[in-house]
């Protein structure tokens, strides 16, 4: 099956028109991108955007053979002229399912917002599902039968449906999944791509041609991820985003709770609000039994907290009691959490704090907690295929 992407763009676009954000005002040339629209074998056109038959002839194709053109969501603001020759465009109820001239099957798939999804299958049997932008499956059953080769979706803006996909084996380790339908809310250029690579997706460019089918490496996403960065970076966003297209995911809070104090709830409620619902909490600093289980991805908020609690285990705060046996003890214990993140073969995302680039703490016990924070940040990035650092919200690649 051959599938053209003549635009990859939001609604109204990328830039949007008379938009004055920085991500419009990057996106010029070739990181500019049209509303989204797939031609499907040269028969088939899924959504019908102003200019898809220019769109078409830069890319090498034609729309004279188009035989169906099928919309997925409402499309607002002024009529799009259809272009001589094209059948109207039109919608179809939600199961309902069309056999065209050409030999495709395309079956309508319910969403859980306005819209409609299509799954095409081809002559030959290769399988492609396209959902509209803002919109998840509310249809794809627990037993789906087999992995689509192909998923087009707006991964940026409904992570959670690629999550639900995932969940229902509606896509496995081999299905390519582009992103489509992107916006000025999400970094254009090097960061989209590495966004995306989390999620195990990608983005190509307008007027793409991909053959369904073809062998294609999927992006490989790092098992083991280290964030880290200073107070309010943005650090926690980040790890959260990386594991938002994952079915199921532990929230592992080392933080646990704390009696009579608000502003910290008020902390761990933020937190909780932004986090996918399908995600369950363990408040518990036991790392190393967590990391040799088997079970979903792990989400360690944060080593900091944990080093906290450790040191608190052997006395570490107290100069005699670090002298008399504390600094060998919490050398152990770390060296286990760092064996077992080694060992591991659950996906992990961890959270941690860079402390050593500011003031230099006033007390003894606060330059070893400095200390000791460095030390395990490093040996646990040693164990970790991808390190990040965040500043300002902005994540730079360290290592992966």
């Amino acid at each position: 099956m051959e599938l053209t992407l003549l635009g990859t763009g939001a609604p109204l676009g990328l830039p949007r028109p008379d938009c004055p954000c920085a991500v419009c005002a990057l996106s010029r040339g070739t990181r500019a991108r049209a509303a989204t629209a797939l031609l499907v074998d040269g028969a088939l056109l899924l959504d019908l955007t102003p200019g898809a038959a220019l769109a078409a002839a830069r890319s090498g194709h034609s729309l004279v053979g188009v035989r169906q053109v099928l919309l997925t969501h409402p499309h607002d603001g002024p009529a799009v002229e259809v272009p001589a020759g094209l059948p109207t465009a039109g919608r179809v109820p939600d199961g309902r399912e069309l056999t065209l001239i050409s030999g495709h099957r395309v079956r309508a798939v319910p969403m859980d917002s306005p819209g409609t999804g299509y799954e095409v299958t081809s002559a030959e049997g290769e399988r492609l599902l396209y959902l509209p932008p803002g919109g998840a499956p509310a249809g794809i059953a627990d037993d789906h039968l087999a992995p689509y080769d192909m998923v087009v979706a707006d991964v940026t803006g409904r992570p959670d449906g690629l999550a639900r996909l995932r969940a229902t084996g509606a896509v496995g380790p081999a299905t390519e999944v582009i992103a489509v339908h992107l916006d000025h809310d999400v970094p254009t250029g090097a960061e989209l791509d590495r966004r995306l690579a989390a999620a195990g997706a990608r983005a190509v460019p307008d007027g793409t041609t991909l053959y369904i089918g073809d062998y294609h490496e999927v992006p490989d996403v790092p098992r083991r991820t280290l964030v880290t960065g200073g107070a309010r970076s943005g650090k926690s966003v980040e790890a959260e985003r990386r594991l938002e297209t994952f079915p199921e995911v532990l929230y592992v809070a080392t933080g646990g709770t704390r009696e009579g104090d608000p502003e910290w709830a008020e902390r761990v409620g933020l937190h909780r609000e932004r986090r996918p619902g399908s995600w369950r909490t363990a408040e518990t600093c036991e790392l190393v039994p967590l990391l040799a289980e088997e079970g979903p991805a792990l989400l360690i908020d944060c080593l900091s907290l944990w080093l906290t609690d450790a040191m608190d285990r052997v006395g570490a705060w107290d100069d005699a009691r670090w002298a008399d046996g504390g600094q060998a003890a919490l050398r152990e214990r770390t060296a286990e959490l760092v064996a077992a993140v080694r060992a591991t073969g659950r996906t992990v995302v961890a959270v941690t704090n860079e402390v050593g680039s500011g003031v230099v703490p006033a007390t003894a016990a606060g330059r070893r907690f400095r200390d000791e924070l460095g030390r395990l940040n490093a040996a646990f990035a040693d164990e970790c295929e991808e390190v990040l650092l965040v500043v300002a919200g902005q994540a730079l690649v360290l290592r992966g």
